[in-house]
């Protein structure tokens, strides 16, 4: 090994396994140059500074995360990657020109300053972050600055359920206006299957088997997410709308798309529609629940399984992935549910008082709580309406009827 001064900066030339390395150590410190010196030289022998990686850490930041991309086509689905790109964009203008090799600390928490200043939240940072740490470690540069760089914090909320009024106004809100139609019926189904929206819109026709009445999610954000959901009554009227819509439309094959796109005006079956962010948030807005999101419709449709005391595997069998810390949030609600029952039948109980007839002789609304106790694990006056409980308030008029637990189709179909 040996190191040279060119002007007032050191560099080192050394050889590790037949292999030169060449570079600049940045310091004008003899002390500081042989630390780093030492440093680069057991990087090189665990194979971490080969000169690929050299010659990557010198590009520029936005030809860097070009290759970076590049080399992820074959790693990542096509969806991960979209959005790799996407968290890339403002790094990209953040940074510009400047090379890897230049990055220091303090330039990515600049970088975060600026994503703070822009209103831009913990969570979205920290997955911008991400990208840029996943670069850096390719190109060999995240152990010298990531000790400094320490993930936000961010807000725990996993989620909100509605009261059952404020679910009845919502869906009632969304039958008032044509522009919402979309928007109510994936409610409708996310209310009822716990389907996320990403799910909703890749679903065709092919998916939804009318006559076994089951949804088939094929694509979803895990593997785990990709599950088959039955379809109760309220999911099945939607599903009957959303088909007789298509009809007029003529889209009803097997690859067309129930939710299909909508581009100034021209439907297109064959693409999935894109958003109803718009239509959503006016109608939640109408609703007097602004800042409900959509995503919130899933966690609203496993509360309501939890409180039917589900079990965590019929929960997961249902919702697909659920992380850990939604299944505790999910087991408090049981015991929530649980403890308002046991509630309930102490006030039954001081009602009518004890003695020897009370003691002797069950009344009557004492056993009919147990019974609804025994089945749905809460009261019914204080439990939150499960997912079978509002069908005439969804379906309206257009009330589909069962008998033994199959659909009557309508013979169009």
């Amino acid at each position: 090994m040996s190191l040279k001064k060119r002007g007032k900066t050191w560099h080192t030339d050394f050889m590790v396994d037949g292999q030169r390395f060449r570079q600049t150590l940045r310091t004008k410190d003899w002390r500081k140059a042989e630390a780093e010196e030492k440093r680069l030289i057991r990087d090189a022998e665990q194979g971490r500074l080969a000169p690929a990686v050299q010659e990557f850490a010198k590009l520029a930041f936005h030809e860097a995360s070009n290759r970076y991309l590049d080399g992820r086509k074959l790693e990542l689905a096509e969806a991960s990657l979209k959005k790799e790109r996407q968290l890339l964009v403002n790094a990209r203008r953040f940074f510009g020109r400047q090379c890897l090799h230049k990055l220091t600390a303090e330039n990515l928490l600049a970088y975060r300053e600026w994503r703070v200043k822009s209103r831009v939240g913990p969570a979205m940072i920290n997955m911008e972050t991400g990208v840029i740490r996943r670069i850096l470690k390719k190109a060999k540069r995240w152990h010298l600055v990531g000790a400094d760089i320490k993930p936000l914090r961010e807000p725990r909320s996993i989620g909100r359920a509605l009261s059952h009024s404020e679910k009845i106004k919502l869906l009632a809100t969304a039958k008032k206006r044509p522009e919402w139609q979309n928007a109510r019926l994936a409610a409708t189904l996310a209310f009822n299957t716990t389907m996320r929206g990403c799910e909703i819109k890749s679903l065709r026709w092919r998916d939804a088997d009318l006559l076994a009445d089951i949804i088939t999610v094929r694509k979803s954000k895990s593997d785990a997410g990709q599950r088959t959901i039955p379809i109760n009554d309220i999911a099945f009227s939607a599903l009957r709308e959303l088909r007789e819509r298509a009809q007029l439309l003529g889209s009803v094959e097997p690859e067309h798309f129930i939710f299909p796109a909508c581009e100034h005006g021209r439907i297109d079956p064959t693409q999935p529609m894109k958003s109803w962010r718009s239509a959503w948030r006016r109608l939640t807005k109408a609703a007097g629940i602004s800042g409900f999101r959509f995503h919130d419709v899933r966690h609203h449709a496993i509360t309501e399984l939890a409180e039917s005391q589900a079990s965590d595997q019929t929960i997961m069998s249902i919702a697909g992935h659920v992380s850990q810390r939604m299944l505790s949030h999910y087991s408090h609600v049981r015991m929530e549910a649980k403890r308002q029952a046991l509630d309930a039948l102490a006030r039954v109980g001081d009602r009518r008082g004890y003695g020897t007839n009370n003691d002797t002789k069950q009344h009557s609304a004492l056993r009919v709580a147990a019974e609804v106790i025994e089945r749905n694990g809460r009261h019914e006056e204080t439990r939150t309406p499960d997912l079978y409980r509002v069908k005439s308030l969804v379906i309206g008029n257009s009330t589909t009827y069962r008998l033994s637990g199959t659909a009557r189709v309508s013979d169009k179909w």
